[in-house]
């Protein structure tokens, strides 16, 4: 029997929970849905990620304002995809703050990106019609960014590590509390989505760039909040092996001469067992080998998911 497309099927509202990590520090967390978070400055607030429609992120809001009234000064985009950026508006944010190749990669394929992510995860556009359009950051940077949060609050340093989810991932650290909002650089007991990365690289020098920071409390892009040394090792380790696996998994079956679907079929039965019960794994797998097989043969950069594309690679591979 065919497989519901991605997650199209999947209407079902997943409970939020919003914890506070520590003084004036929040995260949003959802079931496997994408987490969000904020953190206060002296006299303003900094948002992490933007949830995919206004409507959505403004339901967010309600829930931080129940613990502060500060304006929002910064909203920071770990990266360019749909589900993370499009409810910016409902932000009024003072300053829109990623990498400047997510800008670049707004620009080369956010269109494309909106409509292949609203035809994949449809429950999560809530009130579509509520979005103003694409995102565009209004402050951009190479390397690092750091904020000052004011009086005793210390500093908020925004930082890309290398390539990893996307070619500008970027995360959120903060010292003082060893907090890191890593976006979908990591995920704890959530599955990977794979489609627009750069797993060799991900897999090792960007890894362990996160690692280094040595958090003692970790927010992925999906999943539950890892607390201490050893969680937040362990959702990082599950990260790395995940996308270990594939590689091995793909490189093999090009290197005997099999097909992408033999690739997908066999990357499959090396997750299954271990990630299987996870959020999105089936959703996630064939774009995440298609990506893997371009990548071992040759194709530097993703190419460009459209809706179309979606569709051609689940029926060739997950049906």
């Amino acid at each position: 029997m065919p497989k519901t497309f991605a997650s199209s099927g999947d209407l079902a509202e997943k409970k939020q929970t919003l914890e506070v990590l520590a003084d004036g520090v929040y995260a949003l967390t959802a079931e496997g849905d994408p987490n969000v978070g904020a953190i206060e400055g002296e006299d303003f607030v900094v948002c992490f990620e933007a949830l995919a429609t206004p409507v959505a992120a403004r339901e967010w809001l309600a829930r931080l304002r129940e613990h502060t009234n500060k304006p929002v000064k910064y909203l920071v985009l770990s990266h360019y995809h749909a589900v993370r950026v499009l409810g910016a508006s409902a932000f009024d944010a003072q300053v829109i703050i990623a990498h400047h190749r997510t800008r670049e990669l707004i620009a080369e394929r956010g269109r494309q990106d909106w409509e292949s992510e609203y035809g994949r995860m449809p429950r999560l556009f809530k009130e579509p019609a509520s979005i103003p359009g694409l995102t565009w950051p209004t402050q951009t940077f190479r390397d690092r960014v750091t904020i000052d949060l004011g009086g005793d609050r210390g500093d908020l340093v925004l930082e890309h590590v290398g390539r990893g989810h996307t070619e500008g991932d970027i995360v959120a650290w903060l010292p003082k509390h060893k907090i890191l909002f890593a976006g979908d650089l990591v995920e704890s007991q959530a599955a990977l989505y794979t489609g627009d990365a750069f797993h060799r690289e991900w897999s090792t020098d960007t890894l362990d760039c996160v690692a280094d920071y040595g958090a003692e409390l970790l927010v992925g892009g999906r999943g539950q909040v890892a607390r201490g040394h050893d969680e937040v090792q362990a959702a990082i380790a599950q990260t790395r092996h995940f996308l270990q696996v594939m590689l091995n998994e793909v490189s093999a079956v090009q290197q005997s001469g099999g097909t992408l679907k033999e690739a997908f079929h066999a990357t499959h039965a090396a997750l299954v067992d271990r990630y299987g019960g996870w959020p999105i794994f089936e959703h996630c797998l064939p774009f995440d080998v298609s990506r893997v097989w371009d990548e071992l043969t040759g194709t530097e950069r993703p190419v460009i998911w459209t809706a179309e594309r979606d569709r051609e690679v689940w029926a060739a591979l997950q049906n």
